[in-house]
């Protein structure tokens, strides 16, 4: 059944490919960014995906985007929690700066953007959310005590909040994606990857985001209405929990 999918970061990276991979399967998409005009306006001239400007880390920004949203388009059904930022140090170079700006994009974006839309789906008796949270997440990252953190937090957010939709139609899952083939990956030296990162994938190889994406688009569809609370791994072989 097609419905009203509402993207986080869904313009580019691993939020694009959710984007499109939701409208293929038949869904009226909405992808939110935080900054990159540029790249927005080219995302949306390419796929014909509307586009919305709004911080995850701002809840009244958030609100009144996803009305804009709505009265676009229509409730929104499908809400895929994609947006997130990193600052990475070392812990005793850490600022707390840097732990809150990730905290409030890569935590408290959730709580920020499901909160307006939660009440719709309770009275609609449907709903689909899922989080993008991170390997890191699970495993831990030197350098990235903030983003680790608050990747881990997500996880503990999509458990106790599966619980309470469960019963109103509503799903909640979340993905832990390792080393996908991005913009930011790639800019990866060569050698790095080479000798660093690809060594420890047992597969062999970088992810695609249209993997992730997939993934993305089975859970928000009909036929994944008996799996909620789930943290799905889809890291190659990285890490296995």
């Amino acid at each position: 059944m097609a419905r009203v999918a509402l993207v986080t970061g869904g313009s580019r990276g691993i939020g694009a490919a959710i984007s499109v991979a939701l409208k293929a399967a038949g869904h009226t998409v909405a992808a939110n960014y935080a900054g990159n005009d540029d790249a927005a306006n080219a995302f949306k001239a390419e796929t014909g995906i509307n586009v919305y400007k709004w911080s995850v880390a701002e809840y009244d920004a958030c609100a009144e985007g996803i009305k804009k949203v709505e009265a676009d388009l229509g409730p929104v059904d499908i809400l895929v929690n994609n947006a997130g930022i990193t600052r990475d140090a070392m812990f005793h170079k850490m600022t707390p700066q840097q732990w809150q700006e990730v905290m409030s994009t890569n935590l408290n974006g959730l709580f920020n953007m499901t909160h307006p839309i939660w009440p719709g789906m309770r009275e609609r008796g449907f709903g689909r959310i899922v989080n993008i949270s991170s390997i890191n997440g699970q495993k831990g990252q030197m350098g990235q005590v903030n983003y680790s953190a608050a990747k881990a937090g997500d996880l503990g957010f999509t458990k106790a909040l599966a619980q309470e939709g469960a019963f109103k139609g509503i799903t909640v899952n979340a993905i832990c994606p390792g080393y996908i083939a991005t913009e930011m990956v790639k800019a990866i030296d060569p050698e790095v990857l080479k000798k660093n990162i690809l060594p420890h994938i047992p597969v062999g190889r970088l992810g695609e985001p249209e993997e992730i994406a997939k993934l993305v688009a089975f859970l928000a569809s009909d036929d994944a209405g008996f799996i909620t609370g789930s943290t799905i791994s889809a890291n190659g072989g990285q890490y296995m929990i």
